[in-house]
């Protein structure tokens, strides 16, 4: 049954006589006490706030004063007390209210200022059980909740970056705070406990390994609003979980323009496909456009995978992002710089590297100081229609399978070789996806067709113009392995890629027509693996 509304109108301007302060963050606390007691509020404090602020030689009462009980249980009970509640949750001009007030000598509070335990950055930094749970806050939860319903009367602020504002405010009204500042406050501090309350409970699920949870929560922190979204008409923000998975969103941008939504989509692409390659093993460069690959490539160096990734569709790359499982070096900046690119990602780079880069201005370089682990567990999720789909991340690498020669003939050790890097790449091809590969490098892709033999005819045409643009006498799928993100539904798929000059095929098997689809391997002669293991990509 809901409750019925009081009917009773918000002042507008209210007054700021009294606050409370009680944050685990001390960025800007002291400036923020003493613009408060110079406006000649009254300053009420907790534990360690209350010390720094004494400590700066500004006048602050305990919360014990207000609430005439002491902090108890190592502080987890210090603010859990009608005095506090009540001097938030009081509605001012409802008689009843303000009589209980007077009759329990509950005196208001007009401002709270409240941020939370660190849980999120415990979880981020990997603390263990037990410091996980310490660190989930109680109190200023209550106490945010509490002011934020009451903000016809109380202002809430859960944000060192509003202190300024705040204080701004309450000049510019003489000591008061008006009735649409304090609902922006108010919608904020029930964001930020939303979110607060969601990284907690994602910790619980992972912690717990319940895969379904009843209730699924996602929050986020507001890193960015970008200029438009997919399109110019569609407005978008960029939000941070805190996850620290290497990657876009942990990135220091260290030049370039403000990133978009697509790029930051293409961007998360692009360094997820190039953190399937072990930095120690090879060097790989990923060259992506409208979240797919159109080029990938491993080598001794950057440069040489680069050029090679390059080298598949060098039409296609023209304003692309690139990804490198290294640190980016002079060489392969000098390189990159050749063609007009919107971004590149690196775990690092080199002075001189960000030199080179910095003589294109609009050129965002992003550093991460690591790669995604692929093996990682974690979720993934995308909105639709009054829902949200959420799934495990899809995080299994094809050196973990075991592979199943099915045809006559075995693939050979070169062959083997690029089957294994032409799957690491099909991983993250939309599908339907195809995926020749040839020496350590794509050599065509097919991706997002409704047919796989679409997929599989379009990755062989463009090869074919790559070749013709590069002057060679045949494209380099001649001799070339292919891979499929899922099975070849019939032989057609098969057959496309073997005309195109694929002489081994790697793919997760499970058709119905399997037999047919081996027999057409054999009757050409060609070497197939199967993987068990399908990487739709939608």
């Amino acid at each position: 049954m809901a409750i019925p509304s009081r009917n009773l109108p918000a002042p507008d301007l209210v007054p700021v006589r009294r606050a409370l302060l009680s944050v685990s963050d001390k960025t800007g606390l002291v400036d923020l006490a003493q613009a408060l007691a110079r406006a000649g509020v009254e300053l009420v404090s907790t534990g360690g706030t209350a010390a720094a602020i004494s400590a700066a030689g500004i006048g602050v009462r305990d919360v014990s004063e207000l609430t005439g009980f002491p902090e108890i249980m190592d502080g987890r009970v210090k603010t859990l007390h009608p005095s506090v509640h009540g001097g938030l949750l009081g509605i001012r001009d409802e008689p009843a209210h303000a009589a209980a007030m007077e009759d329990h000598r509950i005196e208001p509070i007009d401002l709270l200022v409240v941020n939370l335990y660190p849980f999120e950055a415990v979880r981020a930094a990997g603390g263990d059980y037990a410091a996980s749970v310490e660190n989930i806050d109680i109190g200023g939860p209550a106490m945010l909740r509490a002011a934020a319903k009451n903000h016809a009367y109380v202002a809430v602020v859960t944000d060192p970056d509003d202190y300024a504002p705040l204080l701004t405010a309450l000049e510019l009204n003489f000591g008061s705070l008006s009735l649409e500042f304090r609902k922006k406050l108010a919608a904020k501090a029930f964001a930020r406990t939303a979110a607060y309350d969601a990284a907690i409970s994602g910790w619980f699920a992972d912690a717990l390994h319940i895969d379904h949870p009843t209730f699924r929560a996602f929050g986020g922190r507001l890193e960015s609003v970008m200029r438009y979204g997919e399109n110019p008409h569609q407005a978008a923000g960029f939000y941070v979980t805190g996850d620290r998975r290497p990657g876009v969103a942990t990135a220091r941008q260290l030049q370039g323009k403000q990133l978009s939504y697509n790029n930051v989509n293409d961007t998360d692409a692009a360094f997820e496909l190039v953190g399937e390659f072990d930095p120690a093993a090879s060097a790989a460069v990923a060259i992506i456009k409208h979240a797919n690959p159109c080029g990938a490539g491993v080598g001794a160096s950057l440069t040489e995978a680069y050029l090679r990734a390059l080298a598949c569709d060098p039409v296609s790359a023209f304003g692309g992002i690139v990804a490198a499982n290294r640190p980016l070096d002079a060489e392969a900046a000098e390189e990159i710089v050749k063609t007009f690119t919107e971004v590149i990602i690196a775990p690092a780079a080199s002075d001189e590297a960000v030199a080179i880069i910095a003589a294109k201005k609009n050129l965002r370089l992003l550093v991460t100081g690591g790669l995604p682990d692929p093996r990682a567990p974690g979720t993934v999720f995308k909105s639709v229609a009054g829902g949200l789909l959420a799934q495990n991340r899809d995080n299994a690498v094809v050196d973990d399978l075991e592979l199943r020669v099915v045809t006559k003939r075995a693939p050979t050790g070169r062959e083997l070789d690029d089957l294994r890097f032409a799957f690491r790449v099909a991983k993250h091809v939309k599908s339907n996806a195809i995926v020749y590969a040839r020496d350590g490098a794509t050599v065509g892709i097919g991706a997002g067709q409704m047919s796989r033999v679409d997929s599989s005819r379009i990755a062989a045409r463009k090869a074919e113009d790559a070749a013709t643009a590069a002057g060679q006498a045949e494209p380099l799928t001649r001799g070339s392995v292919v891979a499929s993100d899922a099975f070849f539904p019939f032989a057609d798929g098969l057959l496309s890629a073997i005309e195109a000059g694929a002489t081994a095929v790697i793919q997760p098997g499970g058709s119905m027509r399997d037999d047919e689809v081996i027999a057409a391997a054999d009757a050409h002669g060609i070497a197939m693996v199967f993987t068990g293991v399908r990487h739709f990509r939608h």
